[in-house]
């Protein structure tokens, strides 16, 4: 595997979400956006967590598609968030990030700069780039 920076395959554009936002706004995002499944959770641009689809469909369970229940509008994004979660520089090298991924603890991991989230890289990221060599 090449040794280059996961900054040069991370996701740069990465939507987020605030803590104290209600949990309807992380609904339409899995709805409308192409997204990974993770979305970071930050203040400002700083990363305090991190949103998996799973966490989301495991607090919501029983609310359906209805934008009216009212599971969507009770919680907000720090009740069921992953704070603190384990991030990467933009300089860690691809290979250390295919080994952590490996392990199977994560499925996508935000990369951050001074605290801030500057993108996100996820198993089927490396995928993709190992399909184009």
């Amino acid at each position: 595997m090449k040794s280059v920076p996961i900054s040069s395959i991370m996701t740069k554009n990465v939507v987020c979400v605030s803590p104290d936002q209600k949990i309807i706004d992380v609904k339409c995002i899995y709805e409308k956006k192409k997204f990974h499944h993770h979305i970071p959770v930050t203040k400002g641009k700083k990363l305090v967590g991190i949103l998996s689809l799973i966490d989301f469909m495991y607090h919501i369970k029983g609310a359906g598609l209805n934008d009216d229940d009212a599971i969507y509008n009770e919680l907000c994004v720090k009740d069921i968030m992953t704070p603190n979660p384990y991030a990467i520089g933009p300089d860690t090298m691809l290979n250390e990030v295919a080994e952590e991924l490996s392990k199977g603890r994560y499925h996508a991991i935000p990369i951050v700069e001074n605290e801030n989230i500057v993108g996100i890289v996820s198993t089927a990221d490396i995928i993709r780039f190992l399909m184009k060599q």
